[in-house]
């Protein structure tokens, strides 16, 4: 596989996973128009073990998807299936633009989770990002002003449970493949979903049956576009390509529904968007110690 740094090809697959993310939010809030929650997501992670099975043959069959953590993948597969009902009963709630905002402060969740679960360093460039976060939060909920909209406190929650389920995912990357962290998180969510889903089915018109294996590619493959990206390029650069996602959200928010981003979203997303930035920054090098 060609490994060669590339900023253009890695330009190019962040394109890929920007439209396809863009895919998901646009066809979530329309299949909602029809299906709950619960529907939803189970046809999506449904088809989406049946799109994953030609990377489970070409990782060496289902053999390679033993693990000796079942309870961990079946609890980050149940905070992370959480965390997308959440995230897509915000999208019927709040502007989109809102929603992928909010989404943002999920590496915010993730660096405190990994600092204080994994271990991992906490820098002052870390505790800085977070402090923004948090203030951008603060301004687009804006709780001082007693009309927070539950799509927002959801949105949050949301944001917090993709943080969480992340700071897990690294801590299993140690062990497992990424085949099978994906393939038992499809299956726990499957699982999670289908007595919800079979007490309230409701047949989908071929609209939203369209819309739902939109959601299911674009939700697995997106994926692998980032991966790709990853190959060609450094993660500080790849990265803040992905904040496009918030503008171009919010764009689609506006052609399709008239949906507008207030001035405190906007400067919300800005701070949140910085702090970002800011946790992307590498700790200095620790110094040597001498005569060790």
């Amino acid at each position: 596989m060609d490994r060669t740094p590339s900023k253009p090809k890695a330009a190019l697959w962040m394109a890929g996973w920007l439209s396809l993310m863009l895919v998901v939010a646009v066809a979530g809030r329309e299949a909602m128009r029809e299906l709950n929650v619960f529907q939803l997501m189970e046809i999506r992670s449904s088809l989406g073990l049946l799109m994953l099975y030609p990377l489970v043959r070409v990782s060496g069959g289902f053999a390679a998807l033993r693990t000796s953590r079942p309870l961990m993948h079946t609890g980050r597969g149940l905070i992370h299936y959480a965390a997308q009902l959440g995230w897509f009963f915000a999208l019927t709630l709040i502007p989109l633009g809102q929603v992928v905002s909010i989404e943002f402060t999920m590496p915010i969740w993730t660096a405190i989770l990994a600092a204080s679960l994994l271990g991992e360093r906490m820098t002052v460039w870390k505790i800085l990002a977070i402090a923004l976060g948090l203030v951008g939060v603060f301004i687009i909920v804006r709780p001082t002003t007693g009309e927070v909209n539950p799509g927002q406190l959801i949105a949050l929650a949301a944001a917090v449970g993709f943080g969480t389920s992340v700071a897990m995912m690294k801590s299993m990357t140690r062990t497992e493949t990424t085949v099978a962290i994906v393939f038992w998180m499809l299956v726990v969510q499957s699982a999670a979903g289908a007595i919800p889903t079979l007490s309230t089915w409701v047949w989908p018109s071929a609209w939203v049956w369209a819309c739902a294996i939109a959601i299911a590619f674009s939700g697995t493959f997106s994926h692998f576009c980032m991966a790709r990206a990853m190959l060609y390029a450094d993660a500080t650069i790849v990265l803040p390509m992905d904040f496009l996602r918030v503008p171009l959200t919010a764009a689609a928010g506006w052609l399709l529904y008239a949906e507008r981003m207030d001035a405190f979203t906007v400067l919300g997303a800005t701070l949140i968007l910085a702090g970002n930035l800011l946790n992307l920054k590498a700790p200095a090098p620790r110094p040597a110690r001498i005569g060790a």
